[in-house]
C-alpha cells in the first residue's frame, strides 16, 4: 500500500488532516486509527461520557506514581476510536487566552497568526456577539440546550462576588466567567470524526484504517518512507508499543508521514522508531536513528482539584438516568442527559501581579468524583479549581517497549499555592447568597478543608487529571526543539508532527480547539509544501 501522505492517529488533529489534505483530488492519503468506530450511543450522548471511560474506546492508561500527590498512579483515559478524545471529552471549546500563543514565542504562531485558523473550523450557531467565532467551519459550537438550574446561581455567584461577565469566552482575553460553549449539534457531540471525517469518506483519495496499531515510523537513509502497523491492542490498556519486531502490515508514504497520535502517542511511537534521546533508548533495546533528547520531555497538563457540597434540592445531575430524562434525549435531543457536565467557568487570576488568569474554576451541576466513575451517594455540586500554566513539567519515557507516563505534577512549589489560592475561590462561591439555597455540607469524598495545611493534603490526596495533556513534541524556532515551526521532526526527512504534544506551553483554556486549530495550521503547511515542490519535509538538522 502506497500512498502521498500517511497521518497516524484518527483524532482531533488527525481528523482534521485527513479532510483537508484530501481536499486535493491529485493526492492520496492513508489515515490509521489503533481504535475502532465511534458508533455508541454514549458517544452521541453529551453527558455519558464517563461510560466510555476504561472500555475498548480508552487508552486507559496510568501514570507513574507521583510524589507530588501522595504517590498516587492516575488514571488518564484518551479516546481510542474515530475521533479519538474529541469523541469522550466534556465537549468544551476554549481556545485560551491571547498571551497563551504570544508567549509561545515562535514564528508563524502568535494569537494574531493562529486565530485565522480557530475561526476556519469554527460554526457558531446562535449568537456569535462580536463576531468573534467563525461562521462557516465544520466545528458546530453553540450553547448547552438544558443547563441546570444550579449553574444558572453559579454565574449569578460569580457576579456577586466581583467576577467579570463575559458576552463570549473566547475572544482574545478569557478572564471572568460565562456558560461553557460546548461542541453540540442539535444536543448531540460533534467529534472532530463527525465535522472533519464524515464529509471526506466519499472521496476515493481518502483510506482510512482502523484497528491499525502503529508500532513505528520507518526511515530509510534519514528519510521518513511509512508506517508499520498491527492489531490494536485487544484490551484498551494503553500498550501503544504492541508486540515491536516484524510482520506487521507496512504502508509506504511517497510525500509525509505525519504523527497526529497525540502527546502520548506521538513521543512513544518516535522513540520505538529510534528518534529521541539516544542513550536512553540504548537502554531500552532501542537502535537510535536519530538523537532528538526533546522527544518525551515538556510534559505539561491541566490538574483539577475540586470542592464537593451536597445540595438539598433534587436538581442535579445525580438523576440525569432517568427513563424520562433518556426519552427526552432521544426524542427531543434536550433535557439532562445533553449536558457536557461542566456547564460554565470562571478564569481568574489569583494574585493581580498575573498576566492572565492562572486558574479556572469549573462549575458542574452534580457530584463529579472518581471521573464519574463512581455513582454518585445522591445529589451534590462540583466547582473545581484548574490550574492554568503549571510550572511543574514531565516525561514520557519508555520501559521496554511500553510507555511511561511520568507528569511530574506539583513538583513546584508555586503551583500548590497557586491551587489553595484556587480552592479557597471555589469556597468562596459556595458561600455566596447566590448558591445557598443549593450548597449544603461537605460531600464525599470531601471533608471540608479550612487551613492552608489541610487544603494542601486534600490536594495531594484527591487531585485528578483534567484530560490535557501536551507539549512532548516542543515546537520552536530553537535547534533543541523536536520540531521547527512548520512541524517538521528535526533531521528526518519526510516526517512531521501535528497535535497537541507539539504545544510549547499548555494553553489557559482547554486543548481541543486548540489541537484542531494546530492541525487546521499544519495542513497548510503541508499543502503549501507540496505546490512548492518541497515534497522532502526536512527540517534542519541542528
Amino acid at each position: 500500500m502506497e500512498y502521498d501522505y500517511v497521518i497516524v492517529g484518527a483524532g482531533s488533529a488527525g481528523c482534521v488532516l485527513a479532510n483537508r489534505l484530501s481536499a486535493d483530488p491529485s493526492v492520496s492519503v492513508a489515515l490509521l486509527e489503533a481504535g475502532g468506530s465511534d458508533a455508541r450511543l454514549e458517544v452521541r450522548m453529551p453527558a455519558g461520557f464517563a461510560k466510555l471511560f476504561k472500555t475498548p474506546c480508552d487508552w486507559n492508561f496510568t501514570t507513574a506514581k507521583q510524589a507530588g500527590l501522595s504517590d498516587r498512579e492516575l488514571y488518564w483515559p484518551r479516546g481510542r476510536m474515530l475521533g479519538g478524545s474529541s469523541s469522550l471529552n466534556a465537549q468544551m471549546w476554549v481556545r485560551g487566552h491571547r498571551a497563551d500563543y504570544d508567549g509561545w514565542n515562535v514564528p508563524g504562531w502568535s494569537y494574531d497568526e493562529v486565530l485565522p485558523y480557530f475561526r476556519r473550523a469554527e460554526r457558531r450557531v446562535g449568537s456569535n456577539r462580536g463576531g468573534v467565532y467563525g461562521g462557516d467551519g465544520p466545528i458546530h459550537i453553540s450553547e448547552l440546550r438544558s443547563p441546570n438550574v444550579t449553574t444558572a446561581a453559579f454565574l449569578a455567584a460569580c457576579g456577586e462576588i466581583g467576577l467579570t461577565r463575559l458576552e463570549e469566552l473566547n475572544g482574545p482575553s478569557n478572564e471572568g466567567y460565562c456558560p461553557t460553549p460546548v461542541t453540540q449539534n442539535r444536543g448531540r457531540r460533534w467529534s472532530a470524526a463527525d465535522a472533519y471525517l464524515r464529509p471526506a469518506l466519499r472521496r476515493p483519495n481518502l483510506t482510512v484504517v482502523t484497528d491499525a496499531h502503529a508500532r513505528r515510523v520507518l526511515v530509510e537513509n534519514g528519510r521518513a518512507t511509512g508506517v508499520e502497523y498491527g492489531p490494536g491492542a485487544p484490551d484498551g490498556a494503553g500498550a501503544l508499543g504492541g508486540s515491536g519486531g516484524s510482520g506487521g502490515t507496512v504502508v509506504r508514504a511517497r510525500r509525509e508521514v505525519i504523527l497526529s497520535a497525540g502527546a502520548i502517542g506521538s513521543p512513544h511511537l518516535l522513540m520505538l522508531s529510534g528518534i529521541g534521546p539516544a542513550e536512553e533508548l540504548r537502554a531500552e533495546g532501542v537502535e537510535p536513528l536519530r538523537d532528538l533528547p526533546q522527544v518525551g520531555a515538556n510534559l505539561q497538563d491541566h490538574l483539577a482539584s475540586g470542592v464537593f457540597l451536597q445540595c438539598p434540592r433534587p436538581v442535579t445531575l445525580a438523576g440525569a438516568e432517568s427513563l424520562p430524562n433518556l426519552l427526552r434525549f432521544l426524542v427531543g435531543r434536550s433535557g439532562m442527559l445533553t449536558s457536557n457536565v461542566g456547564e460554565a467557568v470562571a478564569f481568574i487570576r489569583t494574585d493581580p501581579a498575573e498576566p492572565a488568569p492562572d486558574i479556572e474554576l469549573i462549575f458542574a451541576p452534580g457530584p463529579f468524583v472518581d471521573h464519574g466513575l463512581t455513582p454518585p451517594s445522591g445529589h451534590g455540586l462540583t466547582i473545581a479549581s484548574i490550574l492554568l500554566q503549571p510550572e511543574s513539567r514531565g516525561r514520557i519515557a519508555l520501559s521496554g517497549r511500553d510507555v511511561v507516563i511520568d507528569p511530574g505534577y506539583l513538583t513546584a512549589e508555586a503551583d500548590v499555592r497557586r491551587q489553595v489560592a484556587g480552592l479557597r475561590r471555589a469556597k468562596e462561591l459556595f458561600a455566596t447568597a447566590a448558591l445557598a439555597p443549593f450548597a449544603g455540607p461537605p460531600m464525599a469524598p470531601y471533608w471540608g478543608p479550612e487551613t492552608d495545611e489541610e487544603l494542601v493534603r486534600w490536594i495531594r490526596e484527591r487531585s485528578e487529571t483534567l484530560y490535557h495533556p501536551v507539549g512532548t513534541c516542543r515546537m520552536g524556532a530553537d535547534e533543541e526543539s523536536v520540531v521547527d515551526p512548520s512541524l517538521r521532526v528535526r533531521g528526518i526527512a519526510g516526517l512531521r508532527v501535528a497535535d497537541a504534544s507539539v504545544m510549547p506551553v499548555i494553553n489557559r483554556g482547554h486543548t481541543h480547539a486548540p489541537t484542531v486549530m494546530i492541525a487546521e495550521r499544519a495542513a497548510e503547511l503541508v499543502a503549501a509544501d507540496r505546490v512548492t515542490g518541497r515534497v522532502d519535509g526536512a527540517a534542519p538538522t541542528g
